[in-house]
């Protein structure tokens, strides 16, 4: 095996790992006890720190223009909106219901791809799109007491589609660990002034049970800030194409986690898989049908 084959092999192994470490969030969200809004708050101070320890023992500067402050603080809003919604669903309805809610993402990107680079709706996406509604539809007619989970998870997807295309935009043009750094900031500040002016800010807020408070540390530091330096790793050996066929294993990372830790309450109605392997059918074919079109126009 030469050195860039044991390279790839390493760094396939580091990609899988840190999608497992991404489907535990779902898992640490039923997990912690507190509200959806104080678990954003506390997910993105850790992972300010952490993300300031990085770039510190990095020696990277944090100096950007006033624009780009705004840029990324504000995507950091939308950042946090999308982890409210995320923990929300969770808390409301199961692991299983948020993350086939949250892996139609990729869809959704590619429906709002045109509007932010001035591209033709492609045929086969809106093909894609028709198989995902229906395989939403399914999940709705037999889960339908869990249908503000799926709402908020579907919510909470066409958040995570946005902060994605901002990002692809903002990665151009400065590092992706600096941009992370304000983005996090971004979100605890508009979460402390929500907090602030409602007065959820007590005794009883900063009274945190103390497995609550392991299982943010493990959030904060390992969910969020060391699996986001490992992606951007990774991504530097791997390419586009293989780092997306993966990350849509998330879901199904989660729930099988979910059924081995939860049992009963994760367990759903057979045409909630018929469903769910509908939208991940979709996900993967849309993956490499992007893929083989763009060997063509590259031909």
């Amino acid at each position: 095996m030469t050195n860039l084959e044991h390279s790839h092999r390493n760094n396939l192994l580091l990609l899988h790992f840190v999608i497992l470490i991404f489907s535990f969030t779902a898992i640490l969200g039923k997990l912690i006890s507190i509200p959806a809004d104080h678990i954003v708050w506390y997910r993105m101070l850790i992972a300010f720190f952490g993300i300031a320890a990085y770039m510190k023992l990095k020696k990277k500067s944090a100096s950007i223009s006033k624009k780009q402050l705004l840029q990324y603080l504000g995507v950091g809003v939308i950042i946090a909106a999308h982890w409210f919604t995320f923990f929300e669903a969770i808390k409301i309805s199961n692991v299983s219901i948020t993350l086939v809610s949250l892996s139609v993402t990729s869809l959704f990107v590619a429906i709002l791809q045109p509007l932010f680079i001035k591209q033709k709706i492609v045929g086969y996406e809106v093909i894609l799109g028709l198989l995902t509604i229906i395989g939403i539809a399914m999940i709705f007619n037999v889960e339908n007491e869990f249908s503000g989970g799926i709402i908020l998870g579907l919510l909470s997807a066409l958040l995570a589609a946005l902060f994605s295309l901002f990002n692809t935009r903002l990665v151009m043009k400065k590092d992706a660990t600096l941009i992370s750094f304000y983005e996090m900031l971004g979100g605890v500040l508009v979460f402390t002034l929500v907090f602030l002016f409602s007065g959820q800010f007590t005794v009883a807020f900063f009274t945190v049970p103390l497995m609550d408070i392991f299982w943010l540390l493990i959030l904060g530091l390992v969910c969020t800030s060391f699996a986001y330096v490992v992606t951007v790793k990774v991504l530097k050996v791997l390419s586009p194409f293989t780092v997306s066929i993966a990350i849509n294993l998330e879901p199904i990372y989660g729930i099988l986690l979910a059924l081995v830790i939860f049992k009963d309450s994760e367990t759903m109605h057979a045409n909630f898989y018929l469903g769910a392997g509908m939208i991940l059918l979709a996900i993967v074919l849309n993956s490499i049908l992007k893929r083989k079109f763009r060997k063509k126009i590259n031909f």
